[in-house]
């Protein structure tokens, strides 16, 4: 269980069963009007001729029950696994089921607008104000009453159904407000052709039905749009895959029968059909749909590769190491899903201010109604006032103004390679105080790299490194591999070199081609040799050669030791010549990082179980606040307590794994380097890549939608602050009286304005040379 105190807690039970409920009829809506689609269908089917056969039927089927979402030839199981995810989506709250709402608001704005029309004409107020006229006939007078009953029939019950569960629990919110407004205009409009008052509001009814139902279908629309991460993910996986055959022969297979151990072929410019190992072939991948990452990745055999990825101009031959719903990219998707369904405070905050807004509309109408009877007497007047306070009260923009701007906020992580677990989590992001770095494999690269070098006898460095580096050719050693890439870096070639024989605990040695190395101009004395033999090792080697350190090695081996630098020699004939520091190599990204969260005005702390003095070395060199060193995996979260307890709100990056106790014990947990192991339960919020730069763009994101979703509830709020007093009447001793119309017409003006404000979220950069703090990366340090 998670124990972290996140201060004013979740959003309520209430709250969530709000949206549950609400959501649970809008689909309920959808079922009966696919339904009728369905049925209209099936009795075309059987009026034709030719009917298709069985396979063509459940594929017709199975596409309209997913909403437009795609399949595999009409395979109601899905394609592969992540297909069947899409679907599932799709069918339960993702995208395609905002996009069946976005079309089902559609469709009946659209009816509803063109039934409009004939109210519109028809209405004297109109008439009077535009200065137009249009014919009367027997029966026109029943226009007006006739059409508008067929509009709050098909374009407002919804509304009320939406509204029934609301009023069932005594829980009022968004669809009461807005069944409120609509039932009352109906009400009171009836009521005129009944009993002759100074005004109907046919009109005004039928607009407002339509401007909620423009409302409705504007939201729908954009979320479906922001929400469509999901969606984007699913279409990443191919339907078919190449297998490779016993016999070597390609044989084209649904992608979703594939198995692990299978060998498939990537053709250049195909998916990767699910994640694997790269067994033969050289090339580019594009993984930025999974990393956020633009650069395509070198791939080589022994490289790993995500489902989804985008080969580039090489072929490999890829075995399968993952399917279905084992995949990187389906984890992904789970993540991004309980991202999207997961409860946002601001959220539950605007829910419980529609609930307040209802009670204040009946207030501000019964306060309306006694100021008017006791200035005016009561009339029909009267009642037009309390109508409109009632009308105009329904905020439609304040539904709009939060999930919008979360959406978007997800999709935007999603895309920038942080998956968000928790919203909670990345609307606190903007409120950190101190963000805490493990060290090894998130500051520093995780592995050995050569951080210094001294020789002697007259050898450079040039020299050492190609024997070196020549020696441990054939090596897999950690070390050897520093050794090589330290000399491909400096543009060394390696020497050919024979008997290369592994020393258990001591080292390596091999003998060195004699014509190469009098090629290379590094033969010793003028008596032609066949090679050298040459070894690369620790202290244990040089105590079995038994052979004398010089002293000016023996001090670099001494500096060394003091930083917990690992020193490896280079012995020649016996002679040591050279003596190689490695250690774990400092990120360049982690200086960027370093400074773009000091000037986000952050705290940077670090954990490690290091020595105090390698540990304050790395810590200097960043410009880290606080460093915790000598510190054992099961005591790092006591770190992060002891942060906490001085009052700091704390995020700890980890890798997810070792670091689990301290991730789950800070107020925000990041999983760093999670790539391949995307369900990392104890974190809220999972970097993809392994770049420490991506705190920066949480932190950025963060505040960039805070800041939109106070824009927008200002936005939201502001529209009833200013509309419900000049509904009421409080300008009506100079002549200023808002009409029902009027204040349906602001009431969309703000919820248009809302809906824009949220889009324009997407504009920000969160591109590296862009972020706060970032300048030119520094050459790579050694942690010491």
């Amino acid at each position: 269980m998670d124990d972290r105190d996140h201060g004013t807690g979740n959003a309520s039970d209430d709250d969530r069963d709000d949206h549950l409920r609400s959501d649970r009829v809008e689909e309920s809506m959808l079922e009966d009007e696919a339904d009728d689609a369905e049925r209209g269908r099936d009795e075309i089917r059987d009026r034709q001729e030719h009917q298709g056969d069985h396979a063509g039927h459940e594929h017709e089927t199975g596409d309209a029950h997913r909403g437009g979402g795609g399949g595999n030839n009409g395979d109601t199981h899905g394609g592969d696994g992540m297909h069947s995810t899409d679907r599932e989506h799709d069918d339960h709250g993702g995208g395609g089921m905002h996009a069946g709402h976005e079309t089902m608001f559609r469709r009946r704005f659209f009816v509803s607008t063109l039934l409009s029309i004939p109210v519109l004409l028809y209405s004297e107020t109109l008439q009077e104000w535009l200065g137009f006229s249009v014919p009367a006939f027997p029966g026109s007078e029943w226009i007006n009453p006739v059409f508008a009953v067929i509009v709050f029939a098909y374009g407002g019950v919804p509304f009320l159904r939406m509204a029934a569960p609301e009023l069932r629990e005594r829980a009022p919110g968004m669809m009461t407000l807005i069944s409120m407004a609509i039932t009352v205009a109906f009400v009171y409009s009836l009521a005129s052709v009944v009993v002759p008052t100074e005004s109907a509001f046919f009109w005004e009814l039928v607009t407002l039905i339509d401007i909620m139902l423009l409302g409705h279908w504007i939201e729908m629309r954009s979320v479906r749009r922001a929400s469509s991460a999901l969606d984007e993910l699913a279409r990443l996986m191919p339907d078919t895959a190449e297998l490779i055959t016993d016999d070597g022969e390609t044989e084209e297979v649904p992608a979703n029968e594939l198995e692990e151990g299978d060998l498939v072929l990537v053709r250049p410019g195909a998916s990767v059909p699910a994640d694997g190992v790269v067994e033969e072939g050289d090339s580019d991948v594009n993984e930025s749909m999974i990393t956020g990452e633009s650069t395509p990745v070198s791939k080589e055999p022994g490289a790993e590769v995500i489902g989804g990825t985008v080969n580039g101009d090489g072929s490999l031959r890829v075995r399968i190491s993952a399917t279905g719903e084992e995949t990187t990219l389906a984890g992904i998707m789970r993540l991004v899903e309980e991202a999207q369904q997961s409860e946002s405070r601001t959220q539950a905050l605007a829910d419980r201010a529609a609930g307040w807004l209802f009670y204040v509309a009946l207030g501000a109408a019964v306060v309306t109604a006694v100021a008017w009877t006791v200035a005016r007497g009561f009339d029909s007047s009267v009642i037009e006032r309390v109508v409109t306070v009632l009308v105009i009260a329904c905020p439609h923009a304040l539904g709009l103004a939060i999930p919008l701007v979360i959406a978007i906020n997800t999709s935007l992580a999603a895309r920038n390679g942080m998956l968000v677990r928790d919203r909670i989590a990345m609307e606190q992001a903007r409120n950190l105080d101190t963000v805490v770095f493990d060290k090894t494999g998130t500051l520093t690269e995780g592995e050995q790299g050569v951080v210094d070098i001294a020789t002697v006898d007259g050898v450079t460095e040039e020299e050492a490194f190609t024997l070196a580096a020549s020696v441990e050719a054939d090596s897999e050693h950690m070390i050897a591999q520093a050794i090589r890439e330290a000399a491909d870096e400096r543009g060394i070639s390696r020497l050919t070199a024979t008997d290369f024989e592994a020393l258990k605990g001591r080292g390596v040695r091999a003998t060195v081609d004699g014509a190469a190395l009098r090629a290379a101009g590094l033969s010793r004395g003028d008596e032609p040799r066949d090679g050298e033999r040459v070894h690369v090792g620790g202290p244990n080697l040089l105590s079995e050669l038994e052979g004398d350190v010089p002293a000016a090695l023996e001090q670099f081996a001494d500096r060394a030791g003091e930083n917990a630098q690992t020193v490896v020699y280079l012995v020649r004939e016996g002679t040591p010549v050279a003596a190689f520091a490695l250690a774990d190599v400092i990120r360049d990204q982690s200086y960027q990082v370093v400074d773009a969260l000091h000037e986000l005005g952050l705290e940077v702390a670090m954990l490690t179980g290091d020595s105090e003095d390698v540990a304050r070395a790395v810590a200097d060199d960043l410009g880290i606040d606080t460093v915790f060193a000598e510190v054992l995996p099961e005591d790092k979260d006591a770190k992060v307590t002891e942060l906490r307890e001085r009052g700091d709100m704390v995020a700890m990056v980890g890798d997810g794994v070792n670091d689990a106790p301290a991730l789950t014990r800070a107020d925000i947990g990041i999983a760093i380097g999670s790539g391949t192991d995307v369900a990392v339960q104890s974190a809220d919020i999972i970097l993809v890549q392994n770049n420490p730069m991506d705190v920066v763009r949480l932190v950025t994101l963060s505040r960039a939608s805070y800041r939109k979703m106070q824009q927008n509830l200002v936005w939201a709020a502001g529209y009833n602050v200013f509309a419900l007093p000049l509904a009421a009447g409080i300008l009506a001793p100079i002549g200023i009286l808002l009409s029902p119309a009027v204040g349906a017409l602001l009431m969309s003006l703000s919820t248009v304005i809302v809906a824009i404000n949220a889009q324009f979220l997407r504009r920000i950069d969160l591109s590296v040379p862009s972020l706060p703090g970032v300048s030119a990366p520094r050459e790579p340090q050694p942690a010491d």
